[in-house]
């Protein structure tokens, strides 16, 4: 009876291995990717002004972004991407007359490392040469600042 039990879930599962990869790629035929989105920021007091807008119709996407390069020109980057030409980018760069530079100033950490000045052990000489015994002093640290 066990026997005839794994013979039948053996088939079961073998049917299931050959059907079920189908059905999934069918799913993925019938579903092209479709959206639309765009996107602004405008914050004068920053600086930070730039947009984009995309669509993509199945494999086929196309969009523009802009923003403010920091002298003062607006980069407009119209681009498509497709399956044949991949992906395309045209630039282009226009002066704002009205757009005034933002400086950042950011100040500078002034790092002070101290100095140490040190002494270097002296070995001194307390016996005679043949039965000679070493010391050294220990090193003498100042720092200056």
């Amino acid at each position: 009876m066990a026997f005839k039990l794994a013979v039948v879930l053996a088939i079961v599962s073998v049917a299931n291995a050959a059907i079920l990869p189908t059905l999934v790629k069918k799913v993925e035929l019938e579903a092209p990717a479709e959206y639309q989105f765009s996107y602004s920021v405008h914050d004068e007091h920053t600086g930070d002004i730039k947009s984009q807008q995309e669509e993509r119709h199945g494999d086929d996407v196309k969009g523009q972004y802009t923003l403010i390069d920091a002298d003062g020109h607006r980069r407009i980057v119209d681009y498509t991407a497709d399956e044949h030409n991949g992906f395309n980018a045209v630039v282009r760069r226009e002066p704002l007359a009205q757009h005034k530079l933002i400086k950042t100033v950011v100040p500078v950490a002034k790092v002070v490392l101290p100095v140490a000045k040190y002494a270097v052990p002296v070995a001194k000489v307390v016996a005679p040469a043949h039965l000679a015994t070493v010391s050294f002093a220990a090193p003498s640290l100042t720092y200056h600042y």
